[in-house]
């Protein structure tokens, strides 16, 4: 789904405040309502208006090439989205989705503590039964957009290892919100610690039990190549700045157009995997290769811009920052493991 110019403008006219300021980004969010994308994974029985994978990861592209710490967000609420058309019971997506759809109400997602947060230790959110109720009792250590957030969906371990999903009401009593985690970016994105205290949630709220393969049980959609298509679409900026930089700079033109070169390549294998059934591994290689691309061009903006581009006044610090999330952000072990191979020996991945 294509997005008017006009509203990628005003996006990117906010970005610097969505970043820098630890505080909800209102008319960064507007805009990405007015956009429409806010009903694009939702059905149509549920007031939405569905689009394809591919045009839904176009959109993504578009807008975090104006403003990451937004799409970043969307992606959180998108996320929660999948999980709740995935593994919700009627009920539930009747109750949550229409308003969703509007953009009345906000979920999102803190699911990190089952995949990769905190895999050192004792489980930092554990579940346990109590008659009809789920008691959940610990920490979410990461969650986008907490304290604006009417649900969240979380994962928990059980006493005997099962992972279990669920939808936790944030009213609910035992729940608290602690500030902003202090971010090096994107600190619009309101990402904070989540605490449950002996919470009690409903049977009604349940999405997956022990024993139900939770997390493998929703893999839809575009969540498997969503951070890489965010990762391209900080690229496009970066490489947009080298390429206007170029008309007046002939010696950056060669190097601008090998970066996008390189980005649509990329992009090339990211929609074919939108297309059809994404490999696993495939999907996790194309990751490796957008997070270098995107910290290779983002530094290549900083470094052209020479010294005002380290001022916090120009796009290409705030970048070159953005792009250290990507190393980060819900990255497999396989993936962590293969970009500290090539941070140490490149030519040993192809990519010297």
């Amino acid at each position: 789904m294509p997005v008017v110019s006009q509203l990628l403008d005003e996006l990117a006219a906010s970005a610097r405040q969505a970043d820098e300021t630890p505080a909800w980004p209102e008319a960064s969010w507007n805009v990405v309502r007015r956009t429409g994308i806010l009903r694009a994974n939702i059905p149509a029985e549920h007031g939405g208006e569905p689009h394809s994978s591919s045009e839904l990861l176009e959109a993504y592209e578009s807008l975090t090439g104006a403003c990451l710490t937004s799409s970043f967000i969307l992606s959180q609420r998108d996320a929660s989205i999948r999980r709740l058309l995935d593994l919700g019971s009627a009920d539930i997506r009747a109750q949550l989705l229409p308003p969703l759809a509007r953009g009345e109400t906000f979920t999102t997602v803190g699911l990190s503590q089952l995949t990769t947060s905190r895999q050192h230790g004792k489980p930092s959110l554990t579940v346990r039964t109590d008659g009809d109720a789920t008691i959940f009792d610990g920490v979410i250590p990461w969650v986008t957009g907490a304290s604006r957030a009417e649900h969240v969906i979380i994962g928990a371990v059980s006493e005997d290892g099962g992972q279990v999903l669920a939808v936790l009401p944030m009213d609910s009593p035992g729940v608290s919100v602690g500030p902003p985690l202090e971010l090096m970016a994107m600190q619009g994105s309101m990402t904070a610690e989540v605490r449950c205290r002996e919470v009690r949630v409903a049977r009604h709220w349940l999405l997956a039990a022990p024993g139900q393969a939770a997390l493998q049980a929703s893999r839809g959609g575009t969540g498997g190549l969503e951070t890489s298509c965010l990762g391209l679409g900080l690229t496009a900026a970066a490489v947009s700045f080298l390429r206007a930089e170029a008309v007046r700079r002939s010696d950056l033109t060669d190097d601008a157009e090998r970066l996008d070169q390189q980005r649509q390549e990329l992009r090339g294998e990211l929609f074919q995997m939108a297309a059809g059934q994404a490999n696993p591994k495939s999907a996790q290689s194309l990751r490796m290769r957008v997070n270098t691309l995107v910290l290779h061009a983002t530094q290549a903006a900083l470094t052209a811009s020479k010294g005002s581009g380290f001022l916090l006044s120009h796009p290409a610090q705030r970048w070159a920052r953005q792009a250290l999330f990507f190393l980060v952000w819900s990255c497999p072990a396989t993936v962590a493991s293969a970009t500290m191979t090539y941070f140490s020996n490149p030519a040993a991945c192809g990519l010297a």
